[in-house]
């Protein structure tokens, strides 16, 4: 690939969201993805003979909240029959973010564990504004790294 190639890149504004569970939801292409981080505690130890050194333990791993953002359009129906299933019967889902090429080519995925919604909004109707009406889904999840720890 040289440095004016292009067709390989991710593009921040092509991206879809599906969730996985009983059922499959397509929840569409957002404008926004905003939450896609990880942090860690750092645990610090230091020894009693060891003068100023100090050895550092990763401790526990934080994830954000995802937050979408987008322009309401017809793809907001599927997002409240997935509001719908949830709000009565609380499923957990596996949910998945992909991000694309100009040319439709998936070039990597988050894949995140224990997807459920937190918050649904709107933005306000104002028929005196002209601007789009803008719909945020918040998402609370487990984590989308390979770092649960499995009991034999």
């Amino acid at each position: 690939m040289g440095l004016t190639d292009t067709s390989s890149i991710g593009l921040a504004n092509r991206f879809v969201v599906s969730m996985s569970g009983k059922s499959e939801y397509d929840l569409g292409s957002w404008t926004k993805a905003e939450g896609l981080d990880v942090a860690w505690d750092i645990a610090e130890y230091r020894m009693g003979d060891g003068g100023n050194d100090r050895l550092y333990f990763p401790g526990n791993t934080k994830y954000t909240n995802v937050k979408l953002i987008r322009g309401v359009s017809e793809e907001t129906e599927k997002v409240r029959q997935w509001l719908n299933k949830n709000s009565w019967e609380m499923e957990v889902f596996a949910g998945s973010i992909q991000l694309f090429t100009t040319a439709a080519k998936k070039v990597t995925e988050w894949s995140l564990r224990d997807v459920m919604p937190a918050k649904w909004s709107i933005t306000t109707f104002d028929a005196g504004a002209s601007q789009v009406a803008m719909e945020t889904l918040e998402l609370v999840h487990r984590g989308f790294l390979e770092d649960e720890r499995k009991l034999s």
